[in-house]
């Protein structure tokens, strides 16, 4: 009597299983990923998502899926790039697929409700980040939300991701937001050149124009759902001027640091 074969090994040691999917190729530039991108499945359920990011018709895919319960359920070697970043930009770097290691999180997202994360399946992301972390060098300033690096085309994971729990965790960067909930002045063009001139030193792929048109509001509202999560409207309000700029003083640029 043949054994059975022995199921594949995973990467990360918080992975529970292996469900193999054909959508990757070779990581272009450096051999090894520098970022985690996190984003919600924006599916129905678990299921739903896992077939899609399985299917070679679809092209999309991610090194590991979260599940409500905390269950971790790798797809694609960390030493493949996954099809999951699309088009975006981080820091100057716009293949974000060959510079990251990919992280789907099983949630309707805004088109579901944007239901709350459970408490299981978040102490599994932040489990699972921090091991990928340790094992690459990556910091948390490369912790990154879809929408930072896409936000012309992505809100995920949303504004009631906790980044906050994966800052405390030293997964992610977090200050508290500034209570100043004032709409503030208009600014003149110098002053919104400045504002856009920080956002892209933390890493946001923003030209200084000193122009707030429909790219830099989606910006904004970038990093308000980040990093201001309580109102998200992509006006560069006083509040979210100092929480930017407390954020550079803390954490500097987002670039790679190893």
């Amino acid at each position: 009597m043949s054994e059975e074969a022995a199921a594949p090994a995973t990467d990360s040691r918080v992975a529970a299983a292996v469900r193999p999917s054909p959508n990757h190729n070779a990581r272009r530039g450096p051999a090894r990923p520098d970022a985690i991108v996190v984003h919600y499945t924006g599916m129905a359920d678990g299921p739903s998502a896992l077939r899609r990011l399985c299917d070679p018709e679809a092209e999309v895919s991610c090194h590991y899926v979260v599940e409500e319960d905390g269950t971790v359920i790798q797809l694609v070697p960390e030493s493949r790039r996954a099809w999951h970043a699309g088009r975006g930009l981080w820091c100057g770097a716009d293949d974000l697929n060959s510079a990251s290691i990919g992280v789907e999180i099983v949630n309707g997202g805004h088109d579901f409700g944007l239901p709350a994360y459970p408490e299981a399946q978040v102490a599994a992301v932040i489990a699972l980040c921090r091991d990928v972390m340790d094992r690459h060098g990556i910091a948390p300033e490369r912790v990154l939300a879809h929408s930072d690096i896409a936000p012309s085309r992505k809100r995920d994971p949303g504004e009631l991701f906790p980044w906050k729990r994966l800052a405390d965790a030293g997964a992610a960067i977090w200050v508290e937001p500034s209570d100043d909930g004032s709409i503030g002045l208009p600014l003149d063009p110098e002053e919104v050149r400045a504002v856009q001139a920080d956002l892209a030193r933390l890493g946001y792929g923003i030209a200084p124009s000193g122009i707030h048109d429909a790219a830099s509001r989606g910006v904004v509202e970038a990093f308000q759902r980040r990093h201001r999560p309580a109102r998200v409207d992509g006006a560069m309000d006083p509040g979210t001027r100092d929480t930017l700029a407390r954020l550079l003083l803390l954490h500097g640029p987002g670039g790679p640091t190893r």
